[in-house]
């Protein structure tokens, strides 16, 4: 099968995914709280969790199977050497600090332009995981997986083939940042899209920016679990210890 073909498929899987999430998620409500006598404000966050994991669940083996329509998917790069695993295991762990270096630098350039930090996808999905841990899964597993095949494969990917690095890099980023609904965090979005590109394209593996987007998330759900401890903004040096023990 044609790259493009693959591609449309994928993106189409993906998009697929996200809008059915809602009406999966609504069922999912009215199962808590009607069914199971849940109250409405807790069915809420019970039916989102299960709904977007539901979609996860049946939308992954879908794109995987696509990734395997043709044997050289994953052989866009012409030139140098891919990374041995260890390499990429490496740099998939340098892509986390990598990424919220550059986030931090990132949240005190908007803080100039008045832009308050924090996320509000960030702190819901954590309400949502203490209330509901199966959304954890979503956040730590299939986000990474899709994400990284979407935005780094295929987007970033596709768009080099035809330009170079910092065109493909770019562009897969701000629409990286896009995707996440918070177009005020943009630039903070779009580091760490940058920063998985450019691992991406240093390992020619996209199992490194998987890594790094994993932990990353992990890192995301620990804080968001556990605010007593990551309250202050000077306690960022205390997460970096917290998350290497």
């Amino acid at each position: 099968m044609k790259y493009w073909k693959i591609y449309i498929w994928i993106i189409a899987i993906y998009i697929a995914m996200q809008f059915a999430s809602v009406p999966v998620a609504k069922g999912m409500i009215n199962y808590f709280h009607h069914t199971s006598g849940m109250e409405e404000a807790d069915a809420k966050f019970y039916g989102f969790a299960w709904g977007l994991f539901i979609v996860n669940i049946i939308a992954a083996p879908f794109i995987l199977f696509m990734t395997t329509r043709n044997k050289k998917f994953w052989d866009i790069f012409k030139t140098g050497k891919k990374a041995s695993i260890g390499k990429t295991i490496l740099w998939g762990v340098l892509g986390l600090f990598m990424a919220m270096a550059g986030q931090m630098i990132a949240a005190i350039i908007e803080m100039a332009f008045g832009v308050m930090p924090g996320s509000d996808n960030t702190a819901l999905l954590g309400e949502v995981a203490r209330m509901s841990p199966i959304v954890i899964v979503s956040i730590v597993i299939f986000a990474p997986l899709f994400e990284e095949i979407v935005f780094r494969r295929i987007l970033f990917g596709g768009i080099y083939t035809k330009t170079n690095f910092w065109v493909a890099a770019l562009i897969s980023a701000f629409l990286f940042s896009v995707v996440h609904g918070e177009l005020n965090h943009t630039i903070l979005y779009m580091i760490p899209g940058l920063v998985f590109a450019f691992l991406y394209y240093h390992t020619k593996s996209i199992l490194a920016p998987m890594i790094s987007h994993l932990l990353m998330n992990s890192f995301a759900v620990i804080v968001q679990l556990n605010p007593e401890v990551f309250k202050q903004p000077e306690s960022i040096k205390q997460a970096f210890i917290f998350l290497l023990q």
